[in-house]
């Protein structure tokens, strides 16, 4: 008799354990998995659409477009010359101790005219022959801020050949100029 508990005993243990070792059903299936997946894809691909977009707010200057439309005379500046962001801002320098300082940059929509087109300047009457030879003596050219009708400032600007664009290096394709069109 003591051996007929001992059985029901084993066999109570053996049933026990062989309801926690079956395997229930996964709460994630393929086709659960899939479309989790999914999502996640098109939420990358949502949140790279909005991060990308062109916003023309003058928080986020990311087009040449914007800085066509934003300086005073577009379409002067355009068919005379390029479009430009003018930054102004001061440099302190101290000899004893040596130290280099610079004021925070100001920075305001400004145009660069084209050598050859030097003669609107001088028509208006914004630039003497004195200036013009001065500046074509250097081989500068001149960009001004401001309205062109309205007391623009104007200076005599040199193109500082050693800045170049190093997104654009060697490629020249579709869509990018030579290297020679780029001279003012």
């Amino acid at each position: 008799m003591a051996q007929k508990p001992l059985k029901q005993l084993k066999k109570k243990l053996y049933m026990k354990r062989r309801t926690q070792t079956t395997s229930q059903p996964s709460r994630f299936n393929y086709a659960t998995l899939a479309i989790l997946g999914g999502v996640f894809v098109l939420g990358i691909g949502i949140g790279i659409a909005f991060s990308s977009t062109a916003n023309f707010t003058p928080q986020n200057v990311a087009s040449r477009e914007f800085i066509d439309r934003s300086v005073p005379n577009p379409e002067l500046c355009v068919q005379f010359g390029a479009s430009a962001m003018v930054m102004n801002m001061r440099v302190f320098l101290t000899l004893n101790p040596f130290n280099v300082y610079i004021s925070q940059p100001g920075i305001e929509p400004g145009c660069v005219i084209r050598r050859n087109n030097w003669a609107i300047l001088e028509q208006r009457k914004l630039v003497n022959n004195e200036q013009v030879r001065d500046c074509k003596n250097r081989m500068n050219t001149f960009g001004y801020t401001g309205n062109i009708n309205d007391e623009p400032e104007i200076d005599c600007i040199y193109q500082n050949d050693s800045a170049q664009n190093l997104f654009l290096k060697n490629q020249l394709g579709p869509g990018f100029a030579p290297p020679e069109n780029n001279n003012f």
